[in-house]
């Protein structure tokens, strides 16, 4: 019998002016607000990083590499592939052959809440990626377990839905859908206005009780 593998449909990629309005959103700030969206659960990135873009996502289990290039094959230019590893396990299923193919194909990133291996191949290919460790235990395409791409995952402590917004950086990763997120990444930067005075005051010996801010016009 044939291994189960649903493709579903995937979502245009994220607006451009979105893209660059979050380019100076820190998804720490977004934390000081906001309680849900958060990856967490140790992803962290290979190298310091920021990107945005939409959320092309995959349930991957056990050995098998199979769905991770056929979620590769759908990439448009922009978009981070969201990998969910639903047997929690110790399998790397992201390496330096994964990485360059989803550079080809123009990625903007790759979040995995499981290990990759190849790390320093990785970071030599300049794609960015967020991962729970290492490991040299790998997937491979010659074990057909099955997979899903396009469809609700849980990556790290995060629901992701197709078609959600990421932003990524060194802090970590957030998603939510794209309405919330253009409202969050407006709020954001205002609120980052309003920090780099607060640090501008504190540079200076003052007290943070003795900081009184201009309104923003």
């Amino acid at each position: 019998m044939a291994a189960p593998y649903h493709l579903m449909d995937r979502h245009p990629p994220l607006d451009p002016d979105l893209v660059e309005l979050l380019s100076s959103v820190e998804t720490a700030t977004i934390g000081h607000v906001e309680h849900l969206g958060f990856v967490g659960d140790n992803v962290r990135p290979i190298a310091p990083a920021h990107v945005a873009g939409i959320a092309v996502t995959v349930a991957a289990p056990g050995r098998d590499g199979n769905i991770i290039y056929k979620a590769i094959d759908t990439l448009l230019a922009g978009d981070i592939l969201v990998i969910s590893r639903v047997d929690r396990d110790d399998i790397a299923c992201v390496g330096g052959g994964v990485a360059t193919a989803a550079k080809a194909k123009g990625a903007a990133g790759i979040v995995i809440d499981g290990p990759c291996t190849d790390i320093d191949e990785i970071a030599s290919i300049g794609l960015p990626v967020w991962c729970r460790g290492v490991s040299s235990r790998t997937t491979n395409r010659t074990q057909s377990v099955g997979g899903s791409l396009n469809v609700p995952i849980a990556c790290g402590a995060a629901a992701v839905l197709p078609g959600y917004a990421v932003l990524a950086d060194s802090a970590g990763v957030f998603v939510a859908e794209i309405a919330r997120m253009r409202s969050l990444a407006k709020a954001a930067l205002e609120r980052q206005e309003r920090s780099a005075a607060v640090r501008a005051h504190l540079a200076r010996g003052q007290s943070i009780f003795n900081f009184r801010q201009e309104p923003i016009p």
